[in-house]
């Protein structure tokens, strides 16, 4: 992992819990196995993995002869686990289901203030520092009966629709991997993606980063969108074509609120900085903080299974992460 992430990751006695069911070796942050005495990897039977961590390359799994899980305290392992970690049989196990928590949390909260127009109050009241004719200005507007459309039942997604069920939204749901009965248990009605996104007050993107999901927003779907619609983007900055967003932003038209775009810090004179009918977030939606740690207790809990010889509670394999993020 990256050297300036442990200690939060491993704060609020999180590193002890570790201790006391493996050997921790916690003066070795590695972001190059090259890097790393032989003799220190040879011995190595569990990697305790974050962001940052390197790629398990085949030959990096050579010099771990003894490795037989890799344990990510976070969500994707797609940036460090490769093909040769599935052809040894090397265990992975990930924390994403405890990730996708902050991610649910902060998209209800977006939905919310969105059927609000906590954009558009914020920036009247500014403007007119007096009293805003609220019924007047915001007719129309509010959470009752409101349609959410949430794009992807990944984990996140799901998450996301067991949040909304206290209130009195419709959901409609896409994914082509859910069946319309599966839907309606989640709590959503399954439609296509056209009709979800031309029926929507906000619609959320949850869907993974895949060659087919590439700029699934682009400018013909995004002109589908009802005028007042908010777009919501928590997922990957690649599901949205960003030259047709900011276009289509720049109308005034909709509103969006983007805590991932592509690139992944936008270029000084991107419009979305400045946009009155934008909230741009710099990907805080995710584990920050004091989330960290429960992302670690999740790990560690796999780390005791193993201690104990019992499976795996969240492992993952090479078929469920090409359909995942």
């Amino acid at each position: 992992m990256d050297a300036g992430i442990h200690a939060q990751l491993l704060a609020e006695g999180a590193l002890d819990r570790l201790a006391r069911v493996a050997a921790v070796d916690t003066d070795r942050f590695v972001r190059d196995f090259a890097d790393v005495e032989p003799a220190a990897l040879a011995e190595t039977e569990v990697l305790f993995t974050h962001w940052g961590a390197p790629l398990l390359t085949a030959d990096a799994l050579r010099a771990m002869p003894r490795l037989r899980a890799v344990i990510h305290a976070a969500g994707s392992v797609k940036h460090h686990v490769t093909d040769a970690v599935w052809e040894r049989g090397i265990a992975v196990s990930t924390a994403a289901e405890a990730n996708a928590l902050p991610v649910a949390e902060f998209t209800l909260a977006t939905i919310l203030f969105t059927g609000k127009r906590m954009l558009d109050s914020a920036r009247a009241y500014r403007e007119a520092r007096d009293q805003v004719p609220l019924l007047e200005y915001f007719a129309g507007h509010g959470n009752h009966r409101r349609t959410v459309g949430i794009v992807g039942a990944s984990r996140i997604g799901r998450r996301v629709l067991e949040l909304l069920r206290p209130f009195d939204f419709e959901v409609l749901l896409y994914d082509p991997y859910v069946e319309a009965a599966e839907a309606e248990r989640l709590g959503a009605r399954s439609v296509d993606l056209d009709e979800l996104v031309r029926r929507s007050s906000v619609v959320s993107i949850h869907a993974p980063q895949l060659p087919e999901t590439r700029n699934m927003f682009d400018r013909r779907r995004l002109a589908l969108l009802r005028d007042g619609a908010t777009l919501v983007n928590t997922a990957r900055g690649s599901l949205v074509d960003t030259e047709a967003l900011t276009e289509e932003l720049s109308t005034g038209r909709i509103q969006a609120v983007l805590d991932v775009t592509e690139p992944e810090v936008l270029p000084p004179g991107s419009p979305l900085y400045t946009l009155p009918n934008v909230l741009l977030t710099p990907h805080i939606a995710g584990s920050l903080g004091n989330e960290l740690v429960r992302m670690t207790h999740w790990a560690t809990d796999e780390v005791e299974r193993l201690a104990r010889g019992l499976p795996l509670a969240h492992g993952v394999g090479p078929d469920e992460l090409a359909h995942s993020a």
